[in-house]
C-alpha cells in the first residue's frame, strides 16, 4: 500500500492546523510556507476536506481555515480515507461483504485481511493530537513525512 502525495499533504496540512491553532483562521499561504506545498495544491486538498466537514473556512483578508473539531477527534484513518478512498490492500476487501466468487477458496484472503486489519489498527487509533504531541516531544515543528 502506498499513500499518495495528496494523502500525505492532507495529513500534513491537518496536523499543521492542529499545531498552529490559536483560535484564529489560518491562511493557506501560511500553511504553504511552513509545509513547502504550493497554495494551488493545498486548495485542491482543502476542497475535499471541507466537503467532508473536516474544516471550517472564512473568506476575506482575515480568512483562512481551521479544524471543525478538536485534533483528538480526527484519526489518520479518517483523513486518509477522505483523500485516498479505501485503504484496503486488495479490492475484494473494499466492501463490507466480500462478493468475490473465489473468496471461499482464496488461499491469500486471510493474509490480506490481516494486513488490512493491521493498517486500520494503526491509522484508526492515531489522532492528530497524538501526532502533534509526538512532534512537540521531539522538539520539532517539522511536519514532513
Amino acid at each position: 500500500m502506498r499513500i499518495s502525495t495528496r494523502g500525505r499533504y492532507a495529513l500534513r496540512m491537518m496536523l499543521d492546523l492542529a499545531m498552529h491553532d490559536s483560535g484564529e483562521y489560518i491562511a493557506l499561504k501560511d500553511i504553504s510556507a511552513r509545509q513547502a506545498v504550493s497554495v494551488k495544491y493545498l486548495e485542491q486538498i482543502v476542497s475535499v476536506l471541507s466537503k467532508a466537514g473536516m474544516l471550517k473556512s472564512v473568506r476575506g483578508p482575515q480568512g483562512g481555515y481551521k479544524l471543525a473539531q478538536p485534533p483528538e477527534s480526527y484519526t489518520v484513518g479518517d483523513i486518509l480515507r477522505v483523500t485516498e478512498g479505501s485503504l484496503a490492500p486488495v479490492t475484494c476487501l473494499d466492501c463490507t461483504q466480500n462478493d468475490c466468487p473465489r473468496a471461499a477458496d482464496c488461499t491469500t484472503l486471510h493474509f490480506w485481511q490481516e494486513l488490512y486489519d493491521a493498517v486500520c489498527g494503526v491509522v484508526d487509533k492515531t489522532t492528530l493530537s497524538d501526532l502533534a504531541k509526538r512532534g512537540l516531544q521531539n522538539g520539532s515543528a517539522d511536519l514532513s513525512f
